[in-house]
């Protein structure tokens, strides 16, 4: 019965799909702000989920004893009363035909009448609490974490918003036949015993609430999913390696592209120097014709093997020579190796 009138309100007030109806009046104190309840799938076939509450807080399964010092602002919402009138036959009618509890013998119609009167929305502010949680890490020894944690399908939510009554409030169910000209048959002494029922609770009970989902790393740091887009959940040992695997190929990718970047600037200067060489006359570019000029010589003649040449060397293809200078020196080397044409007359112009 409480079921079906906090059904019907979250119905009315809407928010967009985040309000979630509190089950049943005997865990309506546990849906409080900053409390954590468990979001689960109830299967394959019913997309809805099912939410489940603890006897804990967000506070109890962080590291520290540090207090959540996040405030709670409170506003009057609206006031409620709500008179229905619910077909048995369709899918609402089946849900609420589980809730009222009542006998609905030979009835076609269930009417339903809450009134809640003024009620308060109370909510934690989002900022304060996302700064204050920026350095605080879950601790995986809480029972609610292993538990949790060994099931897939389990998400562990915080409570953000609640909704409550302000005063005490009735709820009324009567089963019968739907009238023509009149909405509601409320006339008990016609009616067989058993087929009305009435509940009253106290004030401040809770009648909805919504959720933040929490998505937990392997190093106990945490995020407040604040967007429908973002799911919780826990990393797993795969998700992580992945994760790393893919950093690691981004790495090596990034560092491959600047070898080969360099790699083709060398060659592009090496192919200018050769083309500036060949473009101009000889007696531009033959140094060793003029006088006080190195001399080339065969570095095999002084028992130097031969090797590759300091400057055309520098490409993809190691280009071998048996020529060099010994009037220059190189990486401690008392000389160097050049190609007779044209690498010893470049190198001998750009020292120059």
């Amino acid at each position: 019965m409480f079921a079906a009138a906090t059904k019907s309100f979250v119905k009315q007030v809407g928010d967009g799909g985040r309000l979630v109806p509190v089950p049943s009046l005997s865990e309506a104190d546990k849906y409080q702000p900053l409390s954590l309840v468990v979001k689960k799938k109830r299967c394959f076939l019913f997309p809805r989920y099912k939410f489940t509450s603890t006897p804990f807080t967000l506070k109890d399964i962080l590291l520290g004893d540090r207090e959540i010092s996040a405030g709670i602002s409170s506003y009057q919402l609206l006031n409620y009363e709500d008179e229905s009138d619910v077909s048995l036959y369709g899918r609402r009618g089946n849900h609420i035909v589980n809730d009222v509890g009542i006998n609905i013998t030979g009835s076609d119609s269930i009417a339903v009448k809450a009134s809640f009167g003024i009620v308060t929305k109370h909510e934690v502010e989002v900022s304060t609490l996302l700064k204050e949680i920026t350095t605080r890490k879950i601790n995986f020894d809480h029972s609610l974490i292993r538990q949790s944690r060994s099931s897939r399908k389990a998400v562990l939510c915080v409570v953000m918003e609640s909704i409550r009554t302000t005063r005490q409030c009735s709820l009324s169910v009567h089963a019968g036949i739907r009238g023509e000209a009149m909405r509601f048959h409320f006339m008990d002494e016609q009616n067989p015993k058993g087929r009305d029922k009435a509940i009253v609770f106290p004030a401040h009970t809770t009648i909805a609430f919504s959720v933040f989902e929490l998505f937990i790393y392997l190093d106990g740091a945490f995020d407040l999913c604040v967007t429908s887009v973002s799911k919780g959940g826990f990393e797993r040992e795969e998700t992580a390696t992945f994760a790393l695997l893919y950093r690691l190929r981004n790495i090596l990718f990034e560092r491959n592209r600047r070898v080969m970047d360099v790699i083709s600037r060398s060659q592009l200067y090496l192919d200018d120097l050769f083309t500036d060489y060949y473009d101009k006359p000889l007696s531009m570019t033959d140094i060793s014709l003029k006088e006080g000029t190195h001399i080339r010589v065969n570095l095999l003649n002084h028992n130097i093997p031969k090797g590759p040449c300091i400057l055309c060397g520098m490409g993809n293809f190691k280009r071998e020579t048996v020529y060099g200078c010994f009037q220059c020196s190189v990486d401690g080397q008392k000389y160097v190796r050049l190609h007779a044409v044209p690498c010893f007359d470049i190198w001998h112009k750009r020292m120059k």
